[in-house]
């Protein structure tokens, strides 16, 4: 079994993972390459989800490519900045991943956010495209910090917003 331990390996890929954004969430994973071998991913925890085009090292010394695979989207196209915060704020205050674009956003298939779209006078499209939503300013997900998990903290990650390494 391939093992993928590391990220940011360098060299030509020799195959690729293509995972949908809830497995490239994922720290632990078995699951199996473009070319059908058997592949573990362990990386460490608190790890940020993978992203189309990363590379990851196996312990063998293989660089394997992660590609972001085709996922039903809405793709909402908002005519003017102020419909793009609104969507964007109505979205975020349901904790739906959101991927923004120059003047769209993505968020998976979801009829009932496409009729609330609807009703907000924007125009939503489904598609199936990579999805790559915002990773958050925080880092390490949402936390309501709820009972025994009340000492839940994590370390704040502002000021790396977009792509990260």
């Amino acid at each position: 079994m391939l093992v993928l331990r590391s990220r940011g390996a360098d060299g030509v890929p020799s195959d690729r993972l293509v995972l949908d954004f809830e497995r490239r969430c994922k720290m632990r994973l078995l699951t199996r390459t473009a070319a059908g071998e058997e592949a573990g991913v362990m990386l460490p925890p608190g790890s940020p989800p993978l992203r189309h085009g990363e590379r990851l090292q196996s312990d063998d010394g293989r660089c394997v490519e992660v590609c972001a695979a085709d996922e039903a989207l809405l793709h909402v196209e908002c005519p003017n900045p102020r419909a793009l915060a609104c969507a964007a704020y109505h979205l975020g205050n349901r904790h739906v991943k959101v991927e923004v674009g120059d003047g769209w956003l993505r968020l998976a298939s979801d009829e009932v956010l496409a009729q609330m779209l609807g009703q907000m006078g924007l125009p939503v499209v489904r598609v199936d495209a990579a999805f790559q939503p915002e990773h958050g300013a925080y880092g390490g997900g949402h936390h309501h910090s709820h009972g025994k998990e009340s000492a839940f903290h994590y370390a704040p990650m502002l000021h790396l917003f977009g792509p990260q390494p």
